[in-house]
């Protein structure tokens, strides 16, 4: 049987592990296997984080438009609780923008939101 000679395919893989680790601090962009743990590592970190990334920004915008709807005279529950009775369907996203950049125009919506828990 003839022998496997893995020269070019070990080299490959490690060429692509070190493209990866290029910038790490240290052993870790100098020695494979320190290196590939570290590029393992960070992988996966960055899977999760984009996992994360969707959960901080919907922190965020609930963030603002809480402050926003407290200038207003409105808690964040009562405010969505009022758009979702009133029937005006926005998401959180568009709301925090519309609070950050049109300040009367998210006065109207929360206006909007008091006439429909009044009623």
């Amino acid at each position: 049987m003839a022998r496997v000679k893995r020269a070019v395919n070990a080299l490959k893989k490690r060429r692509k592990v070190f493209k990866l680790a290029k910038g790490y601090f240290g052993a870790k962009s100098k020695q494979y296997r320190a290196a590939a743990e570290q590029v393992r590592r960070s992988l996966r970190y960055a899977y999760v984080g984009r996992k994360l990334k969707k959960r901080d920004f919907r922190r965020l915008w609930i963030a603002r438009i809480n402050a926003g709807a407290r200038i207003n005279g409105l808690s964040y529950s009562k405010l969505i609780n009022g758009l979702k009775v009133a029937g005006v369907q926005i998401d959180r996203k568009m709301l925090s923008d519309i609070a950050i950049n049109d300040a009367a125009g998210f006065a109207k919506l929360c206006d909007t939101a008091k006439a429909a828990l009044n009623k």
